[in-house]
């Protein structure tokens, strides 16, 4: 009889915590996050979905004699804003299922 009233408790927390695992996702991806190049001559928004939202590319980065450079560039900016959204994803989901088994 204890293990049943156990069992049933741990399935009630464990509803709880997927109720607030999914309300902390629905904020996530409501918010967005900047990334960008080391030189700072590409920025990125992207949200917290991980969709690319804008970005801004400083006039004197682009050469038409090296586009592989720009293209390096623009890659390491939406990396670098997808990086922001796993860290705070980490961040938001690490404190809800910290102490608890499985997560």
């Amino acid at each position: 009889m204890n293990n049943m009233m156990n069992m049933q408790k741990m399935l009630k927390e464990a509803k709880k915590m997927q109720a607030k695992l999914e309300e902390s996702q629905k904020e996530l991806e409501k918010q967005t996050f900047e990334g960008h190049e080391p030189s700072g001559m590409i920025q990125v928004t992207v949200g917290g979905d991980r969709t690319l939202k804008a970005m801004t590319i400083k006039p004197e980065v682009v050469d038409p004699e090296d586009i592989d450079m720009l293209v390096d560039l623009v890659i390491t900016a939406v990396n670098d804003g997808l990086s922001q959204v796993e860290k705070a994803q980490e961040q938001k989901m690490g404190n809800l299922t910290k102490g608890f088994p499985g997560f």
